[in-house]
Parts: C-alpha cells; sequence; structure tokens
C-alpha cells in the first residue's frame, strides 16, 4: 500500500471487474481501511457500472483499478474520463491493464504507449509507467475467459496518473497591467520635418524651382492616336476575321456592320452549292429542305396562304 501513497482521512474508490478474484478484493479493502481510518472511506465499484453510479465531482483522493491481484481489467475511454472527473485536484489515479508488446491492427488491447496517451487524453497530467511484468499463469487464462483474447505477447503494465489542481471548468482571473505603454515610435526629428514640409508660401518663393507638367510631355504626345495603331497585333489576323472576346478595339462593332450590311452573308451556306435549284437537288440536312426552288442570293419568303396549304 506504500507504493499508492494512502494516508489516513482520505477518500479512496477500488474499481473492479468481473475477472477480479472475490477473495483478493476483501483483502484489499481491509489493507485499505485500515490505512485511512475512521476519518477516511473506502468505496468499491464495479467498473461496468461507474458511469452509472453519479458520483460528484471531486469525490476521491484516490482512485485504483485494476490492482486487485489477478485482475485483467480494460479501460475505455469514457471509463477513464470518467475517474478523471471524480479524482479531486491534485488527486491520483493507479491503474494495472494487460498490454500488447507490438501494435495489432482491430485489437481491443492497447499497447503501454497508447494506454498512457488515453489517460492524458482524459485530463490527467504526469502520466508515468511504474512497472511492467510478464502475466502469470492465471492472469493469461483470466484474459482467455473474460476478455476472449488470445496472444502470446502480454504484458502486464501498472500506470499512474494525477489530476491537475484546478477543476474541470474552474476560471480565474487574469491579472493585467495597467500601466500606458509607449507606442515604440521613434521620435520624429524637428528639424528633418521642416525639411519635408512644403507650405502655400513655399509656393510663392523665388527660391523653389517647380517644374511646369506641360513641359514634360513632347508634341507628339499631344497628337490623337491612329485606331488601328491601338490595336492588338494578333487582333483580325488571319483568313476569318474574328474580333477578340471582350474586344476594345472597335473591330467587334466593325465585324457587326459589316454583318448588316450584307445581308446575303447572314444567310445560311450550301455545302454543295444545289440549294436554290429544289428539293430533287437538295441534301437530307440541307436548311433549305422543303422550300421551293429560288435563285441564288434570293431571300426565300413563304406566305400565309402556303404555310397554311402545308
Amino acid at each position: 500500500m506504500a507504493d499508492f501513497g494512502i494516508s489516513a482521512g482520505q477518500f479512496v474508490a477500488v474499481v473492479w471487474d468481473k475477472s477480479s478474484p472475490v477473495e483478493a478484493l476483501k483483502d484489499l479493502v481491509d489493507k485499505l481501511q485500515a490505512l485511512t481510518g475512521d476519518e477516511g472511506r473506502v468505496s468499491v465499484e464495479n467498473i461496468n457500472q461507474l458511469l452509472q453510479s453519479a458520483h460528484k465531482e471531486s469525490s476521491f483522493d484516490i482512485i485504483l483499478s485494476g490492482v486487485i491481484p489477478g485482475s485483467t481489467t480494460l479501460h475505455s475511454a469514457e471509463i477513464l474520463a470518467e475517474m478523471a472527473r471524480i479524482l479531486r485536484p491534485s488527486g491520483c489515479l493507479f491503474l494495472k491493464e494487460p498490454v500488447e508488446t507490438a501494435v495489432v491492427n482491430n485489437s481491443k488491447v492497447k499497447t503501454a504507449s497508447k494506454l498512457c496517451s488515453a489517460l492524458t487524453l482524459s485530463g490527467l497530467v504526469e502520466v508515468k509507467e511504474l512497472q511492467r511484468e510478464f502475466l502469470s499463469p492465471e492472469e493469461i487464462q483470466s484474459v482467455q475467459e473474460h476478455l476472449g483474447y488470445h496472444s502470446d505477447s502480454l504484458l502486464s503494465v501498472q500506470i499512474t496518473g494525477k489530476k491537475p489542481n484546478f477543476e474541470v471548468g474552474s476560471s480565474s482571473q487574469l491579472k493585467l497591467s495597467t500601466t500606458k505603454k509607449s507606442s515604440g515610435k521613434p521620435a520624429v526629428d524637428p528639424a528633418a520635418a521642416k525639411l519635408w514640409t512644403l507650405s502655400a508660401n513655399d509656393m510663392e518663393d523665388e527660391s523653389v524651382d517647380l517644374i511646369d507638367s506641360d513641359e514634360l510631355l513632347d508634341p507628339e504626345d499631344m497628337k490623337k492616336p491612329d485606331p488601328a495603331s491601338l490595336r492588338a497585333a494578333s487582333c483580325g489576323e488571319g483568313k476569318k476575321r474574328k474580333a477578340c472576346k471582350n474586344c476594345t478595339c472597335g473591330l467587334a462593332e466593325e465585324l457587326e456592320k459589316e454583318k448588316l450590311r450584307d445581308p446575303i452573308s447572314s444567310l445560311p451556306k450550301s455545302a454543295c452549292g444545289n440549294c436554290y435549284l429544289g428539293d430533287a437537288f437538295r441534301c437530307a440536312s440541307c436548311p433549305y429542305l422543303g422550300m421551293p426552288a429560288f435563285r441564288p442570293g434570293e431571300k426565300v419568303l413563304l406566305s400565309d396562304s402556303s404555310l397554311n396549304d402545308a
């Protein structure tokens, strides 16, 4: 019991499961009650009923789980979080659990490093491994019977963790300094500021040489540019003149005007040149299919009577 640091007046919780031998559990409880005395208390809780026991926060100084000789208890993340909740600030958790020496995929048994990580994630600090030993034949049989797990690489580790010296959800006011700090900007030299300051009076001073902005322009700069010179080099080049997307040089408007001046070009094009002769000379995909014969370049218009007859 000296390994657990239990003294008189402390509240201790002993967590057991179905793998814990009854006689060993009674013997452990008797020893703990002798250490805690009349002012202390020893509570015994089944691990499967711990979440439903509704213990208040900060109820125990020390929690012992799986330390009963012959026990092969596994601790889930929910159980570890509940143990951290019912521990008092600066209280300690001691647990013992069988672990794998190597990583096994989809294994219910954790490795020692993963078990330490689980205690840290539950909110405990100063998590460390105290002891590591091989499982006894009775413990190996207990793992197979109660956990349904078979492995030749199991060890038993004892790990401890401590709850921080504050309760979950506690708050503390921060002491902030109210003294006004300097802005940190360097001081400006008055002489340098005066050197770079230009007032309205300086504009009439003959000693200040100002440049006329009109003198910066050459005669060539005053001429109106030719629109053709503003056009992009590749705009409208090639066999087929085509304006660029978002055209700004005027080519798009120029092509639109040419299309309006030449109505023939807006008519559907003939691939064979025989469309005007009639349906007997037209292809199956001809745009003039069903229309009467016409002269080349003539726009075909159908009267209302022809549409009604059709």
